[in-house]
């Protein structure tokens, strides 16, 4: 269980962000495309150079070393990131096991999470290659839960997705934030998809960070 809190974050083009979010809080982030929205998610992150401070409850992330922090406020990026050849690989490096090992053996529930995000375990022994890009996003969020984040970032989580599988992420992040009291912040150009899941609702105006009308 964890909350996240935003001291006088700036990345740029954005003024300082001050937020709180608490245990199993649900944020949407809308506003124009270069608003800053990805900026501020990766800044929260720790991928970009920023001002201010962030804590994860009362532990800032001045004082966690770098790759603890990623893990516990993990980041979907609207473009999902795949450096080996095989799926199964990214999971297998992820959670520790050998090459020649199963990954869903490694961590409890990865079999479960691939079939609530439609794939059987096969899709671990297929190619990157192969995969759409609305499969790559899912795959990329199975794979960001296999840290078990206690902070979630997600930049435009299902833009890419058809229904059905929309529905389907969006009913795992409901149900990981409220099993785990995890916080969420969600970059959405949705409205439907912000009313539907009923979170607190800001955007981006001219380099501020506001409550949405």
């Amino acid at each position: 269980m964890a909350g996240l809190r935003l001291e006088g974050i700036r990345p740029k083009v954005l003024e300082p962000v001050d937020l709180a979010l608490a245990p199993g809080e649900l944020v949407f982030v809308s506003g124009p495309s270069g608003s800053g929205k990805s900026l501020l998610l990766r800044a929260i992150a720790d991928l970009d150079p920023h001002a201010g401070e962030a804590r994860i409850d009362d532990m800032p992330r001045s004082t966690m070393p770098s790759p603890e922090w990623r893990r516990r406020v993990g980041l979907l990026p609207a473009e999902s990131h795949w450096w080996e050849d095989g799926v199964g690989d990214h999971f297998r490096a992820q959670i520790g096991v050998e090459p020649d090992q199963d990954p869903t053996a490694g961590r409890t529930g990865l079999s479960d999470l691939l079939a609530r995000l439609g794939f059987g375990a096969e899709v671990l022994g297929w190619s990157v290659a192969r995969l759409s890009t609305g499969e790559r996003q899912r795959l990329a969020l199975a794979r960001l839960l296999t840290n078990e984040p206690d902070v979630l970032l997600l930049d435009e989580a299902t833009a890419n997705l058809d229904p059905p599988n929309r529905d389907r992420v969006e009913s795992i992040v409901q149900d990981y934030r409220r099993e785990r009291k995890a916080a969420v912040l969600w970059v959405s150009h949705d409205p439907e998809q912000r009313r539907r899941l009923d979170g607190q609702r800001l955007i981006i105006r001219n380099g501020h960070l506001e409550p949405e009308p």
